[in-house]
């Protein structure tokens, strides 16, 4: 009898701090923990008592990376709650913030973080002494990004210009962003094929994808909620088909189906479920990268994510085209509960508010990807694990992280994170 041990102490941010743990027992994976040991972050707490207004400012600071992904869920929440319908124009101007944070966040992810993983250098600043071009294309898409969302939203990190009514920018100011925005299409388009010819190790895995889909585009901060298995919801039915944990070994709860299986949300779910709503620049080049109407290899989820980066700007310069500013719009509270989603970067983020008359907060729960994608990621450690486990203990240790770094599950834990200790007992 063998017994080979990984021992992780500490990952960096995986949303707070954890660490790894996996033990193999005579070539079977016998059991894999990804711990995670931060503190409560009390947000939902530091809601309660609050003023509805209020949630968008609280809420962005859960994320610096994924800020508007948590405004506009809470605000669609806050909306629901106080039955208030925005316009289209409204509507159409939080996609459009939407898309700088995909385009800045897709971005620092596939080429800062992950790329270098398949590529064997240790940091993006390695990777650019061979892949310059690369690497200073990148910064500059994701500058655009920052830049789009901080026209709109009056910064570019936690932006202070999103509420439950607006102050729109004037075209010129979103026209000019818009023309930058177009000229990075080349790149876009190339970044896909760059990261499609990435050396991504073969696993196929039977995923039960969920996220938001919309009957005529690619779903982003609006749609009901769809699964491989034919769920079809509203946001106030995600309690009844879906649980939150909490686990032994971690203080972040893992989410599951109310039946007990797991599943994945995030670009792989996103587009498996509504590749045929891409753009069709996107369509042609997630074809050429040979991804096919569903992807199942989670190793490749990088090129899903550099097509969605393309579908990002696209999608960003149409609506720019067409943008007509919105007209500011007062909300008044009342009591009730409302719920609302949208897809952040990483996938579904579930926000569900109760108020009262006054519209003070009486209750709140946030439900992020990184919950609902820890089991998953767990399941996919140990089929890496015993799919590799013949290879040396380093390389196995760079699978682990790549493996991790799919789900990119928080900023730092897509970087080189896993300090690997291998006990070995005959």
């Amino acid at each position: 009898m063998s017994t080979r041990s990984f021992v992780v102490d500490a990952l960096a941010r995986v949303e707070g701090e954890g660490a790894m743990h996996v033990t193999l027992r005579d070539g079977k994976v016998e059991d894999v923990r990804l711990r995670i040991y931060e503190p409560p972050r009390f947000f939902e707490a530091f809601l309660r008592g609050r003023r509805f207004t209020e949630v968008p400012d609280i809420t962005a600071r859960i994320c610096g990376i994924c800020p508007v992904a948590y405004q506009v869920s809470s605000i669609a929440a806050m909306e629901d709650a106080c039955g208030a319908q925005p316009s289209p124009a409204v509507r159409d101007l939080r996609r459009l913030i939407y898309c700088g944070e995909w385009i800045e966040s897709h971005t620092l992810h596939v080429f800062m973080l992950h790329a270098p993983d398949f590529l064997g250098f240790d940091s993006a600043f390695e990777m650019a002494r061979d892949h310059r071009e690369v690497v200073e294309g990148a910064l500059r898409l994701k500058q655009l990004g920052n830049e789009l969302m901080r026209v709109i939203g009056g910064r570019e990190i936690h932006p202070i210009n999103l509420r439950v009514f607006y102050r729109a920018p004037e075209r010129e100011e979103l026209a000019a962003v818009g023309r930058r925005l177009e000229q990075q299409l080349e790149f876009a388009r190339a970044a896909v094929r760059f990261a499609a010819a990435l050396p991504a190790p073969e696993l196929e895995q039977d995923y039960e994808f969920v996220a938001l889909t919309e009957p005529d585009r690619y779903a982003i901060e609006s749609g009901r909620l769809a699964s491989t298995s034919g769920l079809d919801l509203g946001p106030h039915d995600y309690p009844q088909r879906f649980v939150e944990e909490q686990v032994e070994h971690s203080t972040a709860l893992h989410s599951r189906l109310r039946d007990g299986g797991s599943y994945l949300v995030g670009p792989l779910a996103r587009y498996a479920l509504s590749s045929d709503k891409l753009s069709p620049l996107a369509r042609e080049a997630a074809a050429e990268a040979g991804l096919g109407p569903v992807c199942r290899n989670p190793y490749r989820s990088i090129v899903v994510r550099a097509v969605e980066i393309l579908y990002a700007l696209e999608e960003a310069v149409r609506l720019i085209d067409a943008y007509e500013p919105p007209v500011s719009m007062e909300v008044a509270p009342r009591r009730g509960a409302g719920a609302g989603w949208s897809e952040a970067p990483r996938g579904l983020l579930w926000h569900r508010y109760e108020i009262d008359a006054g519209g003070v907060i009486r209750d709140a729960r946030i439900v992020p990807p990184t919950s609902q994608n820890q089991l998953r990621v767990e399941q996919d450690l140990r089929d890496c694990v015993e799919r590799f486990q013949a290879l040396p203990d380093d390389e196995l240790r760079i699978r682990c992280e790549q493996t991790i770094g799919n789900y990119d599950p928080c900023i730092s834990c897509a970087t080189h994170f896993l300090e690997l200790t291998v006990e070995r007992r005959a």
